[in-house]
């Protein structure tokens, strides 16, 4: 159980950009940190907000709490993927530069109810608790 004070961080996804999938990307107390070591964490951000151009809204927020799996990733389906049934994606220990090279060629062809996810991200994908995600959704 985390010790910090919850929060309220906006739905990712919401407004003008849910017309494309949207990427946050968790630089909390445990992401995004030497705590993760032998991770660029500024060149992954880079090569993802490169890899996914105009495709993608990505975004940074602060802690998603889910520190166990840094780093964390969520992906937002667009307002097209959500219709079509996609739902956010949770993606943890995104550590390495062919995870995040995966996830962008993902995004980058539509995302979640768009388009499958590429099978290796399977291993990354993980549930977040119920309090976490009620909090991304409201």
């Amino acid at each position: 159980m985390s010790k910090r004070s919850p929060r309220r961080v906006p739905a990712p996804g919401a407004g003008a950009g849910a017309q494309r999938p949207t990427v946050t990307v968790c630089r909390g107390c445990c992401c995004g940190t030497p705590k993760i070591p032998g991770l660029d964490h500024a060149a992954q951000l880079r090569d993802l907000r490169q890899a996914v151009g105009g495709a993608a809204r990505v975004r940074v927020t602060d802690c998603l709490d889910a520190c166990e799996r840094a780093n964390v990733i969520v992906i937002q389906p667009s307002a097209t993927g959500r219709r079509a049934g996609g739902r956010p994606v949770w993606l943890g220990l995104v550590n390495d530069r062919d995870a995040t090279a995966d996830i962008a060629a993902w995004v980058a062809s539509g995302g979640p109810g768009v388009t499958d996810s590429p099978g290796i991200l399977d291993l990354y994908t993980f549930s977040p608790s119920r309090r976490v995600r009620a909090e991304l959704d409201e």
